[in-house]
């Protein structure tokens, strides 16, 4: 196997000299013998934006540290997906385009140095534009977008469109393997239109503070497996996306075949997050044996009427959670990114069913110990138009804050805040719910709420906190519910 050494092409790593023609014409050496593995000895190599060819191996080994430079100016426009929408953005650091037989391994970091774009970020949330080199270029570049995309995303005004840290497109046969990929501008790793992936023992690092620090986020990606890896991060920990609203569909390319397997995940905004860009669809999806602690949420599903697509056939199991804000969240009426002028889109009446409309179907999930949830032990909450459809939930314990000065929070991000703190599963605009064996604890109110709920089943449920004058089950609006034992009416009864 040839191997090409960084520092035989004249890099340095003393942590202050630009290498990033030294690791360029080590990559080209690669390509023109045919492939091979570019080496990252141990050492801090400071470096601008690298760009992976077919047929290689990046080896970044232990001790070793690739550190990107905070130049804005060192990462030039590139064809990318930005937040769902096919556009141009800043350079990802790490950018890989139509390639075949692609990897990055060893045990070394990968660093994108993200404080000084988190910065620019938060000047432009308080409304001051932060100098971008490529503003007007982008502008450009992106007019089509720009002039009918109507949504609340800060940066779309100003295309301050940060970089991931990582992005591959299009490309077939992905590895990544044990390297530590941290503090990223942007999203930390971002596969899109990629076959093949396999990521092994990676571990991905952000601050809890970073804005839009999501570690993994796999969009329009097939046969993809993610197994024995670590999520510490500033926003969802692996998140499932398969492009935005019209523009999405017109790709329409769905993410589906994807196994999670051996992964623990700290902070975050959610644990595995499916959405909200799901205009390609997502689907066929297995989770399995992983430890979720302080993520905001768990298990997370979240479209709305702008985006299209869905999310179905999903399989979840073997999940331990604690100190999550609410462990299962399935909510298809998610406020942000959306055309706030569009009364529709905020609208709590049914309202015509388009192509835009989202279909969530088919979600079995099993073997779920959440213990400390602080707002919610569960929350399932679809369009009235379209209500979330077949979900099953079996053998679950699900606990909640019994702390009495625990003030909660949003289980999910609905049209409305909704505030919950240490209650139970509400389910609201469901068709077809199968509940099996679940235990439920609360600080306050019942295990289970149902509102405009059709065709339910309710097995073995038991509220394992005995609240006075609560019952174990309330109903509001719901026809073809089936809980046995139950002797309440509309407004709710105790299960024997």
């Amino acid at each position: 196997m040839a191997i090409y050494n960084i520092t035989d092409f004249g890099a340095k790593g003393d942590g202050t000299t630009d290498n990033t023609k030294a690791i360029a014409d080590a990559i080209a050496a690669c390509q023109n013998g045919g492939g091979g593995t570019v080496y990252v000895p141990a050492g801090t190599y400071l470096t601008g934006p690298i760009v992976l060819v077919s047929h290689m191996t990046l080896y970044v080994e232990a001790g070793a540290v690739l550190r990107f430079t905070t130049r804005f100016e060192a990462y030039e426009p590139v064809r990318t997906r930005w937040s769902g929408y096919e556009c141009y953005g800043y350079s990802p650091l790490v950018y890989g385009y139509g390639l075949k037989q692609v990897a990055i391994k060893g045990e070394g970091i990968i660093d994108g140095q993200g404080e000084a774009w988190w910065t620019a970020y938060r000047a432009l949330r308080e409304g001051q534009p932060p100098y971008s080199p490529y503003g007007e270029r982008l502008k450009e570049l992106n007019r089509a977008l720009t002039e009918t995309i109507k949504n609340n995303i800060a940066e779309w005004d100003s295309q301050f469109l940060r970089p991931p840290l990582l992005q591959l497109l299009h490309c077939e046969d992905v590895v990544l393997e044990g390297v530590t990929l941290q503090n990223s501008p942007f999203w930390n790793t971002h596969l899109v239109y990629c076959r093949h992936v396999n990521i092994r023992g990676v571990s991905f690092k952000n601050p809890y503070t970073t804005p839009n620090g999501d570690g993994l986020d796999i969009d329009s990606c097939q046969d993809v497996r993610v197994s024995d890896c670590h999520f510490d991060v500033g926003d969802d920990c692996l998140c499932l996306k398969s492009g935005i609203d019209e523009d999405g569909r017109r790709v329409g390319i769905a993410t589906e075949n994807v196994a999670v397997t051996n992964c623990t995940m700290l902070h975050g905004h959610g644990g595995v997050v499916m959405g909200s860009e799901t205009a390609g669809g997502i689907r066929h999806v297995v989770i399995s044996n992983c430890i979720f602690i302080g993520t905001d949420r768990g298990i997370r599903i979240k479209t709305n009427r702008a985006r299209g697509g869905g999310v179905e056939d999903v399989h979840i199991s073997n999940i331990f959670m604690k100190d999550v804000l609410c462990p299962i969240a399935i909510n298809g009426f998610y406020r942000y990114g959306v055309d706030t002028s569009n009364p529709l889109m905020t609208s709590p009446e049914a309202v015509p069913v388009t192509e835009a409309t989202p279909v969530i179907r088919n979600i079995y999930i099993s073997d779920v110990t959440a213990k400390n949830c602080l707002a919610s032990a569960g929350f399932i909450y679809g369009l009235p138009e379209m209500p979330v459809e077949n979900v099953v939930l079996r053998h679950l314990t699900l606990e909640t804050t019994t702390d009495p000065e625990e003030q909660g929070g949003e289980p999910d991000m609905v049209r409305e805040n909704l505030i919950m703190a240490g209650e139970g599963i509400l389910c609201k605009h469901v068709r077809g719910l199968e509940m099996h064996r679940v235990r439920v604890g609360t600080r306050q109110g019942p295990a289970l709420r149902l509102e405009n709920v059709s065709g339910a089943e309710i097995e073995g449920l038991r509220l394992t906190r005995k609240h006075p004058d609560t019952a174990a089950v309330q109903i509001a609006d719901c026809d073809g519910v089936d809980i046995p034992g139950y002797t309440g009416g509309a407004d709710g009864g105790p299960i024997e």
